[in-house]
């Protein structure tokens, strides 16, 4: 079984049906029985690392994720859920993450010529090999909405990279069994959907 967590947030169900598109069914749900019996679990959403956290902390669902994470089962962190692996943000005024990577989430700057959010298609430049890029030539573009990026400790952590305004940050990070992506996959047409059904064959193993 697949699980979309729900913590509140949007954009669910966009991911439910950008799987069911490549043959793939999904729930959506905030069981926590449901969550640590599935065999891989995504993250997605939009929105603020802060509420995103507070969703999950309303929840009681914090420890739920930690325990998945640990089981060594495919985790997907899509945007906010790609920052809060890290353990802060810069967003409201600084937000406790779940501290799974070492590093801090980080905004841009407004500039001329640079407009916050980062919004629409761009390249990421592969850094290594991986199970969930088969496929997905390099510097393939993906869409993006964010004016946040997390800035990770190690980089080993880095699969993919992005440069907008002046800032090269990792677009796309993966260690053991957890991938996190800065954009929206469900959003990128093809690239995005093979991106989300490699990661739904793939084992959990780098």
């Amino acid at each position: 079984m697949i699980a979309i967590l729900d913590y509140n947030a949007g954009n669910l169900t966009s991911v439910q049906l950008a799987l069911r598109e490549v043959g793939l069914n999904a729930v959506i749900t905030r069981d926590p029985g449901a969550i640590a019996g599935a065999e891989r679990l995504i993250f997605p959403g939009v929105g603020a690392a802060g509420s995103a956290m507070q969703g999950l902390h309303e929840l009681h669902l914090e420890k739920t994720v930690r325990d998945y994470v640990a089981s060594g089962k495919p985790y997907l962190g899509i945007c906010i859920g790609c920052q809060v692996v890290l353990e802060n943000s810069e967003e409201d005024g600084g937000t406790s993450c779940l501290g799974i990577f070492s590093g801090s989430v980080k905004g841009f700057r407004a500039a001329p010529g640079v407009k916050v959010p980062h919004m629409g298609w761009n390249q990421v430049r592969q850094t290594r090999k991986h199970p969930v890029l088969e496929g997905i030539p390099e510097g393939a573009e993906f869409y993006f909405v964010h004016s946040y990026y997390p800035a990770p400790k190690n980089s080993e952590v880095v699969l993919g990279e992005t440069e907008y305004g002046g800032v090269k940050f990792p677009s796309l990070m993966a260690k053991d069994n957890i991938v996190a992506c800065q954009f929206h996959a469900e959003k990128s047409g093809p690239y995005g959907l093979r991106l989300l059904k490699n990661f739904c064959a793939w084992d959990g193993k780098a």
